[in-house]
């Protein structure tokens, strides 16, 4: 628990307020049985989750499942998180993993995949992100890795389970290039990218927000934000930013993803047009 002012305690409870107006415009739309929460285990998608839970509480909702994505490079810690609250919150999670890459990597990192051995559906994708090379080192957060190992795996759960819409916890201060992302998003069918629509509720959070809210209101958090770490991707290409808690550190003005690879995040834009969250 924190020491909050009454006023600052009166804002983090109007933000979450916020954030469920966000939900029930998904909810008005869609079954809650073709909604999807995009939990990774990190400090926004488990608020987004918890505040997903409080809005189906009070409103007598089934809550929609949740889904993860592992792509063969995670902290221990995240999966212990995902698999403790899981079950402490009754959340029913879905696992997705690009196998047919994991497999011609032989699950090792680094390990060449040559891209005539992949199946007809991850060739098509390397094809259509402009990669010609006959092989690639596996890594997670690489251009071509970040695609097969999130996005396709993305876009291939929601063909397999006719997903209609997911629930996504983006912040406006988290990167450049979602500084003008609106509450939702419908997304139209395109090659090898199927019809949705994405909500975003925790938009308006800060980084600020995020920590205050989760320390007042119990929520639970990955232990290696403890340990200094701000934004958690792959495991062998996150660093921490200091020694000390994350919310104990300058988060105005010092930035956030500074220990995530460098190179995904001034890609980030074109990621994101080719389906990335």
């Amino acid at each position: 628990m924190l020491n909050l002012s009454p006023e600052r305690i009166a804002e983090l409870e109007s933000k979450v307020e916020k954030a469920k107006e966000c939900y029930k415009m998904a909810f008005d739309r869609f079954d809650p049985k073709d909604m999807r929460v995009i939990w990774s285990g990190g400090k926004d998608s488990t608020l987004a989750l918890y505040i997903c839970r409080l809005f189906c509480q009070e409103n007598n909702l089934p809550l929609p499942k949740a889904f993860t994505i592992d792509e063969g490079d995670a902290f221990p810690e995240i999966d212990a998180l995902l698999k403790k609250y899981a079950e402490e919150w009754n959340v029913e999670l879905d696992w997705g993993r690009n196998e047919d890459v994991l497999k011609a990597a032989n699950y090792t990192l680094d390990a060449d995949v040559t891209v005539s051995e992949l199946n007809e559906r991850n060739q098509a994708e390397i094809k259509r992100i402009g990669f010609d090379l006959e092989r690639f080192p596996f890594e997670a957060e690489s251009y071509v890795g970040n695609h097969l190992m999130k996005t396709v795996v993305f876009n291939t759960y929601l063909e397999n389970d006719n997903v209609k819409a997911v629930f996504q916890g983006l912040r406006w201060d988290e990167q450049p290039a979602r500084e003008e992302d609106d509450w939702f998003q419908d997304v139209e069918a395109a090659d090898l990218t199927p019809e949705h629509t994405r909500y975003r509720p925790i938009l308006h959070f800060t980084e600020r927000d995020i920590w205050d809210a989760t320390l007042h209101f119990g929520i639970p958090y990955c232990s290696l934000y403890e340990q200094g770490y701000r934004s958690l991707g792959a495991k062998t290409t996150s660093l921490k930013n200091s020694d000390i808690p994350a919310w104990e550190q300058d988060l105005e003005n010092t930035e956030e993803r500074a220990g995530r690879r460098q190179d995904k995040e001034a890609t980030m834009e074109r990621l994101r047009m080719l389906g990335y969250m």
